[in-house]
C-alpha cells in the first residue's frame, strides 16, 4: 500500500471513529420523533419480511411475518411460529407439532425486533445521520458496547410520517438481519389485553408444556 492510500485510509477510520464518538443532534432529532410516533399509538400492527444474509454460506433465508404492538405486550406470527407476550408470560405455539411451550418472560436487554426497534436506540448506543433522501432519512446506530454480536444497526426511517420502512443489523460474524415493513396499521381493531394470551380452546389437541 502506498502512503497517500494508507493515509487515506487511516484518516477515513479517523473520522469514521469521531462521527460515533458523540450522538448526532440530527439523527437524535429522527429517531426522537420516530419513537414519539410509535408510542402515539394505543395499539399497531404491521406486516414485514425477515432476511437473513449468510455470506459465509453463500445463501439468503427470507420469511415473511406480522406482529401486533400494545405497550409491552405482542404476538408474533413468523413462519410455522407464533409467539404472544403479554409482558409476564410468554406462550410459543409450534403450528406443525400443534404443541405450545408455557414459560416466564424475562427479556433479553440486547434483543432487538419489531416491539421494541423503535425505542432501542434510548440506552447504550452512539448514531449519525448516514443519508437523506427526499422521502427517507437513514440512521446507523453503534453500540457502546464493542462485545456485543450485533455491532450496528441501520434504520431507515419515511420522512411523510416518521414511521420505520426497515433495519439492518450487522454482526460480527458476517450475518446480516434485515427487517422491511410491508405493511403498517395503526391502532387495529380487536386488540385488547385478551388478545395477548394464548387459548387452547382455539386449537383442538395442542400439548401444552409448561416450563414455568
Amino acid at each position: 500500500m502506498n502512503k497517500s492510500v494508507y493515509f487515506l485510509s487511516v484518516l477515513f477510520i479517523i473520522i469514521s471513529f469521531q462521527g460515533f464518538s458523540q450522538r448526532d443532534p440530527k439523527a437524535e432529532q429522527i429517531l426522537n420523533d420516530m419513537s414519539k410516533k410509535y408510542k402515539s399509538y394505543k395499539s399497531f400492527k404491521a406486516d414485514f419480511s425477515y432476511i437473513m444474509e449468510s455470506p459465509m454460506a453463500g445463501k439468503n433465508e427470507t420469511i415473511t411475518g406480522e406482529i401486533f404492538v400494545k405497550a409491552d405486550k405482542f404476538k408474533l406470527k413468523l413462519g410455522n411460529q407464533e409467539v404472544i407476550n403479554n409482558g409476564t408470560t410468554i406462550w410459543t405455539f409450534l403450528k406443525d407439532e400443534n404443541e405450545v411451550n408455557i414459560s416466564n418472560y424475562e427479556p433479553d436487554p440486547e434483543e432487538i425486533t419489531p416491539n421494541n426497534i423503535y425505542n432501542v436506540y434510548q440506552k447504550g448506543y452512539k448514531y449519525l445521520l448516514l443519508e437523506e433522501t427526499p422521502t427517507t432519512q437513514v440512521v446507523d446506530l453503534i453500540p457502546d458496547d464493542k462485545s456485543k454480536k450485533i455491532f450496528k444497526i441501520r434504520i431507515t426511517v419515511n420522512k411523510k410520517d416518521n414511521t420505520i420502512k426497515s433495519w439492518k443489523m450487522f454482526e460480527k460474524s458476517g450475518n446480516r438481519y434485515v427487517y422491511n415493513i410491508i405493511k403498517f396499521l395503526p391502532n387495529p381493531a380487536g386488540v385488547d389485553d385478551k388478545f395477548f394470551v394464548f387459548d387452547k380452546n382455539l386449537h383442538k389437541g395442542v400439548e401444552v408444556v409448561d416450563l414455568r
